[in-house]
């Protein structure tokens, strides 16, 4: 049953399945384990950015691609979203519709980038998609009066995920181990529910011949070519399908965020994060995103509270107050980062599993 569920690819590793359980069970459960507004957007966004980054990682761990306009695919998710609701009013219509129609146009345009570009070598491939994200960027904030230009858009969901809307009282007294029964509990749930559906979507294709193709192609598109598989046609799928899962984290994290911008979803930073994360976790391993997102959200939320505390206690020391300072959290999550590729070449998850 498990391995039918992750498509026959378990962790091969008892830590790699400790840490994945541990995830698992906090994920599930963060709003009774971690009672607190910031602890549930915490874990919320740990589960958005887990499928964004496995999403990405289906490009450039297994398919060889890389890319810098995933963050644009995100964008399209996130904007479809915002524009029905604003629209069509507060409803699951509207989001329904808004994150099918964010993922086709992604889709779409993946296709459009993929047939003009993948015929060329990988680096002129990043560069394109760089111009194109950076192009799409621009017009979507220069577009004020659809898209809200720098503002960007403020929007309602249905009623039944706001914090307003409440459920249980007719057998409970609202609450449940003391967390209230609303909308935003739901939300939550739904966020983390379409993560997970996802996330064991893209594990199944990795895992099919496709995603048994796509890794030879990736190991030597040539060899692939010569022995009569379509290297062009996997490639283009491959960003078809990474644009369109991106788009659907797009829309669960409008949804949970309930605004959008191009700040929060299509600024080079978050590319950025995305590339950190597959690296930490490690590129090739859907479970990597895993471990990369949730690490890596964690240190941006909680990094600064950390040296700030270490600060306080190393007070009387010469220097160590400075250098712990919270204003230099940056700093040492790149330190971290450093670290983390030094003694983990492979990734989190490779090193765990063995590999060199």
């Amino acid at each position: 049953m498990i391995r039918t569920l992750f498509s026959g690819d378990l962790p091969r590793s008892r830590v790699l399945a400790l840490l994945l359980v541990v995830i698992l069970i906090c994920l599930a459960f963060a709003p009774f384990l971690f009672p607190g507004v910031r602890t549930v957007d915490t874990a919320a966004r740990i589960c958005i950015f887990i499928v964004l980054v496995a999403s990405y990682d289906l490009l450039l761990g297994y398919g060889g691609i890389v890319s810098f306009a995933h963050t644009m695919f995100f964008g399209m998710g996130a904007y479809g979203v915002a524009l029905t609701s604003t629209h069509m009013g507060r409803g699951f219509d509207a989001l329904a519709i808004g994150a099918i129609s964010g993922a086709a146009l992604a889709a779409v345009l993946a296709l459009l980038i993929g047939l003009f570009s993948l015929r060329v070598r990988a680096i002129f491939f990043a560069m394109i998609t760089l111009a194109v994200a950076s192009a799409v960027a621009v017009l979507v904030s220069q577009l004020s009066g659809l898209t809200g230009g720098e503002d960007g858009l403020t929007f309602k969901t249905p009623r039944e995920l706001g914090p307003a809307f409440k459920f249980g009282k007719e057998t409970f007294d609202g609450t449940l181990f003391g967390v209230k029964l609303n909308g935003k509990l739901l939300t939550y749930y739904l966020i983390f529910g379409g993560s997970a559906l996802l996330f064991l979507a893209l594990l199944r294709v990795v895992n099919s011949p496709f995603g048994r193709v796509l890794q030879a192609i990736r190991e030597n598109d040539f060899r692939a070519e010569a022995i009569g598989y379509r290297v062009v046609y996997y490639r283009v799928t491959a960003t078809c399908l990474s644009a369109a899962i991106a788009a659907l984290s797009g829309s669960l994290y409008a949804i949970w965020l309930r605004y959008v911008g191009p700040d929060t979803t299509l600024s080079m930073t978050i590319m950025i994060d995305i590339l950190l994360m597959v690296v930490i976790g490690g590129m090739g391993t859907i479970y990597g995103a895993v471990i990369g997102a949730t690490l890596f959200v964690l240190a941006q939320n909680y990094l600064q509270n950390l040296m700030g505390v270490l600060s306080s206690m190393t007070e009387g020391l010469p220097l160590l107050p400075e250098l712990l300072s919270p204003d230099r959290w940056l700093l040492w999550l790149g330190v971290l980062f450093i670290l983390s590729v030094y003694f983990f070449p492979s990734g989190v998850v490779g090193r765990l599993r063995g590999q060199r």
